[in-house]
């Protein structure tokens, strides 16, 4: 596996794509946890 890189500065960042792009079902407690975070741990929901 052959990796690119770009420079940003003095750093070297990896070119990674996401080889798997299908969608999951969330389920119940999924949604509620998502909710939330997206409400309560703002920093962690949009990481």
């Amino acid at each position: 596996m052959k990796l690119t890189y770009t420079q940003y500065g003095d750093y070297l960042i990896p070119n990674l794509v996401l080889s798997d792009t299908r969608e999951y079902h969330i389920c119940k407690y999924g949604r509620m946890r998502r909710v939330y975070l997206k409400d309560h741990r703002p920093a962690l929901y949009s990481i």
